[in-house]
C-alpha cells in the first residue's frame, strides 16, 4: 500500500500558489478526482475530502498578509490550525517565525504540511491532532477557510475566543462563509484571490483577514 507522502506526490502537481507565487504546494485542479482515487489507494470510503490539496481563498489572503506584514510573526511561536496544505503555515515560516506547527485532523494532511515545507526550505512541524479543546501553547494562532461548518466555526470561534482572553494573538483568513463570527472580528486586510472556479462558485473572491476585536 501507497505511503501518505507517495499519495500526495502521485496526485498533485507541484506549483506555485497564485498570490503568493514566492512558494509552491503540491495541488490538483481536480479536488473529486483525487477523493476518489485517494479512496481506491486507501481502501477505505467516506473520508475526509482532500482539502490539503487546494489553495483555499482564505490560506492564500493569510499567507499574503504574512509575507507583506513579517513583523507579525517574526520571531513568535506560532500554530496554524486546520492546516491543510500547510500554506499559511510556511508563509509563517517564511516571513521569520520562531517556530511555526500546523495542526490538521487528516493524516495526509500531515504528510502534505511535511513534503510542502521541506520542498520550500521552511521548518513547520505537522501534527495530527485535534487541539480545539485545548490550551495553545503559542504567541499566536493563524486559522483559515474553517468557518463552512457550523459545529467546526463554533468550535474554532471559541478555541479563538478562550485562547485570546489568556493573551494568545488571533488571524483569520476568510472570504466571507456563513459561519464566520463577524460580531467577533475586526477586518485588517482585504485581497482579490484568483483562480479559485474549481472549488468556489466565482473564479475570484475577496477575501479578509481578520483579527478580534480590540477592548
Amino acid at each position: 500500500m501507497e505511503t501518505a507522502l507517495e499519495i500526495v506526490r502521485r496526485g498533485t502537481t507541484l506549483r506555485p500558489v497564485p498570490l503568493t507565487p514566492e512558494l509552491s504546494l503540491y495541488l490538483t485542479d481536480e479536488p473529486v478526482g483525487l477523493w476518489e482515487d485517494v479512496e481506491s489507494a486507501t481502501g477505505q470510503v467516506g473520508i475526509d475530502p482532500p482539502f490539503w490539496a487546494v489553495a483555499w481563498a482564505g490560506g492564500q489572503a493569510l499567507a499574503r498578509y504574512l509575507l507583506d506584514h513579517p513583523a507579525v510573526v517574526r520571531g513568535r511561536r506560532v500554530i496554524d490550525i486546520a492546516s491543510g496544505s500547510g500554506l499559511v503555515a510556511i508563509a509563517a515560516a517564511m516571513a521569520g517565525a520562531a517556530t511555526v506547527t500546523g495542526y490538521d485532523i487528516d493524516p495526509l494532511a500531515i504528510a502534505a504540511i511535511t513534503v510542502n515545507a521541506d520542498i520550500n526550505r521552511v521548518p513547520v512541524r505537522g501534527v495530527c491532532d485535534d487541539i480545539l479543546d485545548q490550551t495553545a501553547d503559542a504567541d499566536l494562532i493563524l486559522v483559515a477557510d474553517a468557518f463552512y461548518e457550523r459545529k467546526l466555526a463554533e468550535r474554532v470561534t471559541a478555541f479563538l475566543i478562550r485562547n485570546h482572553a489568556n493573551g494568545v494573538e488571533f488571524l483569520v483568513g476568510d472570504l466571507g462563509r456563513t459561519y464566520l463570527p463577524r460580531d467577533r472580528l475586526t477586518p485588517v486586510a482585504a485581497y482579490d484571490v484568483s483562480g479559485l472556479s474549481a472549488v468556489e462558485d466565482q473564479d475570484v473572491k475577496q477575501t479578509t483577514i481578520w483579527t478580534a476585536i480590540s477592548a
